[in-house]
């Protein structure tokens, strides 16, 4: 009897803590494309990864950078600026977080056969002062750094060594490496298991250094292509959020009220990449030579293209026709700048009969199928819209896993992309896609081998003007560059609303990012 009475209060404690154990099931329809933190800027991997990983600073629940592994930092000259590091933290194998960890990740993700050099841009070096204090050395005052380092996530040293994944995973080469498929990070929430198209399973840390507003123990993403699949698998209870609600489904639900809804804009911008660099273009018509260098041909692509139509038709009047190719919200947009041009069919077949393509010509369009909202479906719309004026485009639709590593081996003449701007402000957009591509961050996403030397001489100077009146300047004149050379073809900037059950309580995120600890489930 008295065995008996002694485990009633463990058995109590068992059951509350059961009880206040909330798993949350949080579908949309792509995959994460790796867990290795430093290899692919891709926002669902970046979102699951942000709840393992952290960098030095974090995003505030109002979009502003505040501590993180850092609990302070200070200018010792515009060039060098000395960060705190926070003591006790331990990474989720046990082993303790110091600054050895932030040197060696600093030289990881600077590793060319990444994509995410953008986020230690203007960082030249970072030195190791004592185990908890770092000096991150500038090229120049950098006026993004603390913007930037959110996304610099922070490895372990040591366990990278142990199972010899001390090199970014290269990704377009199809490479895997221990941390590809596994992670140990710092973050609110450990991984658990990754099984590619299925799930990604994480349990919350409970030896988190900071504490957890939400009450989410458990979180499964689930990557389901089909929307009246998702959708459905929300209307059945058989996940709790969906974050890429269909505009197709999304007044319907909105009138019904059977879901709670969020409303709002991402910060992305969709649009179409053509490759300026190369001498001919992949499987084109045309031999010898590439259309896509002259500005004519651009120009005449773009002026082809309805942004009504396909924002009325398609996307249920949920988008933002654009001319720019940031969206608002961030830092530099202008909404006086962003009218998109209007529909000028005769002008842009003229256009092409001066620049020598009377009678067009013919190439391959590539287009995931399963990444932004009706990202297949825009891209039938946008064939059509080109045949009009001489151009056929066949259409080669892949998942983005297989999309994303064609484009970046260099294999896609055209093809569709999206980016969320994750700091909020137009340079790590522009110097991403935009500037003359180089071994580091300048470029490290312009895979249409963009070279503008007007451009790049404009991004150079973004990133070192302290002023802010005269940076913002520059930012203008080079979206206007961008706009008025037809660099890139925008379509629009997205709007996201989000689906969940009415237990379940969150924060929109513009950034896309769903946040399991700003989230309670009843």
């Amino acid at each position: 009897m008295k065995s008996t009475l002694r485990l009633l209060p463990l058995l109590a404690a068992l059951t509350l803590v059961a009880a206040q154990a909330a798993p949350l099931r949080w579908a949309a329809q792509n995959d994460i494309l790796t867990l290795d933190p430093h290899s692919q800027d891709h926002n669902t991997s970046n979102a699951i990864g942000a709840h393992i990983y952290e960098g030095l600073t974090r995003l505030s629940k109002d979009y502003r950078p505040e501590p993180s592994l850092a609990t302070k930092w200070t200018y010792l000259s515009q060039t060098q600026v000395r960060f705190d590091l926070r003591k006790g933290v331990k990474f989720h194998d046990g082993s303790p977080f110091t600054a050895d960890d932030v040197v060696f990740s600093f030289g990881r993700i600077t590793q060319p056969q990444g994509t995410k050099q953008t986020y230690v841009s203007g960082i030249k070096a970072v030195k190791k002062i004592d185990d908890h204090t770092v000096d991150l050395i500038l090229e120049a005052p950098t006026p993004m750094l603390l913007q930037n380092i959110i996304s610099f996530s922070i490895m372990s040293k040591a366990w990278s060594a142990k199972n010899n994944t001390t090199n970014t995973q290269d990704y377009k080469a199809k490479e895997e490496n221990y941390a590809s498929r596994n992670a140990n990070g710092t973050g609110p929430y450990k991984l658990v298991s990754w099984q590619p198209d299925q799930a990604v399973k994480m349990v919350a840390n409970t030896a988190w250094w900071d504490k957890n507003p939400g009450n989410v123990t458990e979180l499964s993403y689930l990557p389901i292509k089909s929307a009246p699949t998702r959708v459905a698998a929300l209307l059945s209870g058989d996940v709790d959020l969906v974050t890429d609600l269909p505009p197709q489904d999304f007044f319907k639900l909105k009138e019904d009220g059977k879901v709670r809804l969020l409303e709002g804009s991402e910060i992305r911008t969709i649009f179409f990449v053509m490759d300026q660099g190369s001498d001919e273009l992949r499987e084109s018509s045309v031999k010898g030579k590439n259309p896509f260098k002259d500005r004519k041909v651009r120009e005449a692509m773009n002026l082809a293209l309805d942004r009504e139509a396909i924002k009325r038709s398609i996307m249920r009047g949920l988008s933002v026709p654009g001319a720019l190719m940031i969206p608002p919200g961030v830092n530099g947009y202008d909404a006086a700048l962003d009218t998109p041009l209007k529909p000028d069919l005769d002008k842009a077949r003229k256009l092409l009969a001066e620049a020598g393509y009377a009678q067009g010509f013919e190439l391959p369009l590539h287009c995931p199928n399963n990444r932004y909202v009706n990202d297949e479906q825009i891209c039938q719309a946008a064939v059509s819209m080109w045949a009009k004026i001489g151009v056929k485009t066949r259409l080669v639709a892949a998942p983005f896993s297989t999309h994303s590593q064609t484009f970046q081996r260099g294999e896609s003449p055209f093809y569709m992309l999206g980016w969320g701007v994750s700091t909020y402000d137009a340079l790590y957009a522009m110097q991403a896609w935009g500037h003359t591509r180089t071994n580091g961050a300048d470029g490290n996403f312009n895979f249409g081998k963009v070279s503008d030397a007007k451009l790049d001489e404009l991004i150079q100077k973004i990133k070192f003007e302290p002023d802010v009146p005269r940076r913002n300047a520059l930012i203008r004149e080079a979206l206007l560059r961008i706009r008025d050379e037809s660099l890139f073809i925008p379509i629009h900037h997205q709007i996201r609303p989000w689906a969940m059950k009415p237990g379940v309580d969150t924060a929109h995120r513009s950034n896309d990012y769903f946040e399991a600890r700003y989230t309670t489930v009843k």
